[in-house]
């Protein structure tokens, strides 16, 4: 017996009946009489495109909404250029594009003749100089905005700058190579990006061991760089810095090792052997079948443990303070601390192994470790530290 489709499969098979009908009840025409011309196009030429007999009413909304749409576009591109701006060659440049591809579409179905025999009617604009105009137009206006806001940015303004490197990167849209577009939009980056110098400073009541700046400083910026944002590490000749971030260690603290010792016992419930049962009488008992009747024997079994732990921890605090070079005052500061930890764990049992816990298992065996110097313990917080400053770093509030 066939199975009736669950209600996932029939909500499936209605979305898809949905979209059939959604997908026959979008007419073309209807699409031209509320002003949706492209989309009348593009469903027309799909209707029209590979078919012999051309249907009238296809041929005709696409006649209708191309004259439509045309016309528009016309007119908007008339009354762009009688405003006089020059921003606006973009826009009537994009204006004339549109066009084209419009005509580009429909010229392989030309010339076009329904199942009627009647010719459809096309007015081609002549837009190839039109949007050649525009396109030179628009680069124009591209190029001597981007010289204006570079005559800003050579004045320090680095917004300026990478206003004029948008203005330029805007010109490939319409020119591969344009003037001296290129090294424009390298000077525009070069004026426009941040350079950032990372340090380290120790204001601790504590000498670092050697080393520990430079353990700091080895670790890799390249993921906190991006398209206006250069971090250097070390300082590097002929770079005018805009911020330096300081990595200022105030404070270090080194426990003593401390070692604790603790004793407890394991236990654990086990089966060891059975038991008879017997009667009143002090017999044994038998099943149905004749066997003595048995029962598990349970025990408590223990083991006692020795535990030693020991545990030695530096912390080392501080603050990212973020320095505006030009201003030369700080705008930005966040906490940093991390905690370098030596733990370690080590067991003896007397008793019943068995009884051990998993976590006791883990330790026992283990021996006590050296403690390691203090030299060693800060070099791991420098390690866990690397990370962190990235982080504050990349997450910063202040717009560099």
């Amino acid at each position: 017996m066939r199975q009736l489709p669950n209600f996932s499969s029939r909500s499936t098979i209605m979305v898809i009946l949905c979209a059939l009908i959604l997908g026959a009840c979008a007419s073309p025409m209807k699409m031209v009489e509320t002003g949706n011309y492209d989309e009348a196009i593009e469903i027309a030429l799909k209707r029209l495109a590979g078919k012999k007999n051309k249907k009238v009413k296809y041929v005709l909304a696409l006649e209708e909404a191309f004259a439509k749409i045309t016309a528009r576009d016309m007119d908007m591109a008339q009354n762009l250029k009688r405003e006089g701006q020059p921003e606006n060659w973009e826009k009537i440049n994009a204006i004339y594009k549109r066009i084209k591809n419009r005509q580009d579409k429909i010229t392989p179905l030309l010339p076009l003749i329904d199942k009627d025999g009647i010719k459809a009617n096309f007015r081609f604009v002549k837009v190839e100089d039109l949007e050649r105009e525009s396109r030179e137009k628009a680069a124009e206006f591209l190029y001597a905005d981007a010289r204006r806001h570079l005559s800003a940015a050579k004045e320090g303004d680095r917004l300026a700058a990478r206003k004029a490197h948008r203005q330029l990167e805007k010109i490939g849209r319409y020119y591969r190579n344009y003037k001296d577009k290129r090294q424009l939009m390298d000077l525009a980056h070069d004026l426009g990006t941040s350079y950032v110098l990372f340090e380290m400073t120790n204001n601790a009541p504590v000498v670092l061991p050697l080393g520990f700046e430079r353990e700091i400083t080895r670790m890799s910026v390249n993921d906190l760089n991006s398209k206006w944002k250069e971090y250097h590490l070390r300082q590097q000749a002929g770079i005018d810095y805009d911020y330096k971030v300081v990595m200022n260690i105030t404070d270090i603290n080194i426990s003593p090792g401390v070692v604790q010792e603790r004793q407890y016992v394991d236990d654990r419930e086990i089966e060891d052997g059975f038991d008879y049962v017997l009667d009143e009488n002090g017999n044994v008992m038998k099943d149905t079948s004749g066997n003595d009747i048995k029962v598990p024997r349970r025990v408590i079994i223990k083991a006692e443990v020795l535990e030693t732990y020991q545990n030695k921890a530096a912390n080392v605090i501080g603050r990212l303070e973020y320095i505006d070079l030009e201003r030369n005052q700080i705008v930005d500061t966040d906490q940093v601390a991390v905690e370098a930890i030596f733990e370690n764990y080590a067991a003896t049992f007397r008793g019943d192994e068995r009884a051990l816990s998993q976590e006791s298992r883990q330790r026992i065996g283990n021996r006590p470790l050296p403690f390691p110097e203090n030299a060693d313990l800060l070099f791991t917080a420098a390690e866990q530290m690397k990370p962190v400053i990235k982080r504050k770093i990349s997450r910063t509030r202040i717009i560099i």
